[in-house]
């Protein structure tokens, strides 16, 4: 246990992500400027709220203040995906336990309805199935189906408002994993050369593959973020993971879905899996709910997260909490604080690959690599990359020396935003080898990474960008 990454002065680095969500609490540059000197490491957009302008604005701000921070923010822009929704109603609604509501799609609706959206309901339910509503917090259980409309019975009451979400667990939806608002809001998102894409409702690899060859179509760089928050998604894992770039635990779908008491598991088994298949892995949800109106969070929150963050997650994501809190800047704070006292109690991922695990060379060399620098004390992994694919490769291993990935390329540099352990650094693009690792070594140095005569470790390809070409294991000093 311990020996968690230090810089040349001796202090640990948070090495876990923070990914923070932009919303009317954050829309100003000056809360932007403060959550990244906080430590947000990504910037959510959450296509599901908002206008395009409002996200326009709001990535347009993120980008002024990456460049005054003179470090790379990833932007995230998160699809809704084909959740059903409560539709527009003129007040909120009261329902008591034990009373009758009709719920209806759009279409069908009548006066008095719940209406909700897109309109499949009449074709899916059935007596007898569950209808939850706002994460869970208002349940409903169908008696009867007329004509596309449903009479329920309220088994959990509460109130409900306009566009909150409805779940029905264990019930396949007949609705494309990308509906039409996301394929206008994809288009719109690409325009603002957003890092990655989350695809909410992730069901099968084909799923991934569609918004891959979208994204691919349109000659973009953005990356693909699977959102793991339905049964069908948990079934399909090692597909899904063997498609995505990277992959985020959605614990409030997720454990409306299947359940809340089988989230915490599922958590470890998707982390576990997606380290192994070197992808980056975000735990979301409900991380600090409190703090959407309390400057400290809870002592269950603090342990959450840093359950969260033993169990080997990338980056951990607030929603509300920045997105329309009233603490968005205090809510980075204590991830922050939390992260950084955890992280030292972290494992290394000692793992040497059997030839009957096929390794790529990338994945030999790093855990070559990895071994070496703890064998050494070395003071930091240097990873010379192109596209970022050696770094990860590095990262999932979770070595307790500072990984320090240097690129001439801004989409690399921020994709490496989100990888855990991982400080991106740009250097000019050079096409010889030993320039490129002299100029690494400087690059470590001007930042405060390690000092002269530190002992470092190289890892990089003799063919300089070429993704795909790690070959060499170089020991150095600084």
């Amino acid at each position: 246990m311990g020996g968690g990454s230090v810089t040349a002065e001796g202090r640990h680095v948070r090495r876990t992500k923070i990914i923070a969500t932009i919303g009317p609490a954050s829309s100003t540059s000056a809360t932007i400027e403060a959550l990244i000197a906080a430590g947000m490491d990504g910037a959510r957009l959450n296509m599901s709220h908002g206008t395009h302008d409002d996200h326009a604005r709001r990535a347009q701000l993120v980008r002024d203040a990456e460049r005054a921070a003179c470090r790379p923010i990833a932007l995230i822009a998160d699809l809704q995906g084909p959740k059903l929704r409560i539709g527009d109603l003129p007040a909120p609604i009261r329902l008591e336990r034990g009373s009758t509501v009709v719920i209806a799609g759009e279409d069908a609706a009548r006066e008095g309805d719940l209406p909700v959206s897109p309109a499949v309901l009449g074709s899916v339910l059935k007596p007898g199935n569950d209808v939850l509503i706002d994460d869970g917090r208002v349940r409903l259980r169908v008696e009867a189906i007329e004509r596309g409309r449903a009479r329920c019975e309220v088994t959990s009451g509460g109130e409900v408002s306009s566009h909150k979400g409805v779940n029905l667990p264990g019930i396949p939806l007949p609705i494309p994993s990308l509906t039409r608002k996301d394929l206008v809001d994809l288009e719109f998102a690409l325009e603002l050369d957003v890092d990655f894409v989350a695809l909410s409702f992730v069901r099968s690899a084909s799923d991934v593959r569609a918004l891959r060859t979208l994204i691919e179509a349109r000659e973009s760089r953005a990356h693909v973020i699977a959102k793991i928050e339905k049964a069908e998604a948990i079934a399909s894992l090692e597909e899904i993971l063997a498609e995505t770039h990277a992959v985020m635990v959605a614990r409030g779908d997720l454990g409306v879905e299947i359940g809340a008491a089988d989230v915490p598991l599922l958590q470890k088994r998707i982390i576990t899996r997606s380290l192994d298949r070197g992808k980056p892995v975000i735990t979301a949800t409900q991380m600090l709910e409190s703090m959407i109106h309390q400057s400290e969070p809870t002592r269950a929150e603090a342990s959450d997260i840093a359950n969260a963050i033993l169990d080997g997650t990338s980056a951990i994501m607030l929603s509300a909490e920045t997105a329309a809190g009233e603490f968005p800047v205090e809510s980075v704070e204590v991830m922050d604080r939390i992260a950084t006292a955890v992280e030292p109690s972290l494992d290394y991922r000692h793992e040497i690959p059997h030839a009957d695990d096929e390794p790529t060379i990338g994945q030999a060399m790093s855990n070559a690599a990895c071994d070496i620098a703890e064998a050494l004390s070395a003071k930091a992994i240097l990873v010379p990359t192109f596209t970022g694919g050696t770094a990860s490769a590095v990262a999932r291993l979770r070595p307790r020396r500072p990984i320090v990935a240097i690129t001439h390329d801004p989409h690399a540099l921020r994709h490496m935003a989100l990888e855990w352990g991982v400080t991106p650094l740009e250097i000019p693009e050079t096409d010889d080898v030993e320039d490129l690792w002299v100029r690494s070594i400087q690059v470590a140095r001007s930042n405060g990474i390690v000092e002269a005569g530190d002992r470092i470790v190289i890892t990089a390809g003799t063919a300089v960008n070429i993704p795909g070409s790690t070959n060499v294991i170089k020991v150095d000093i600084a």
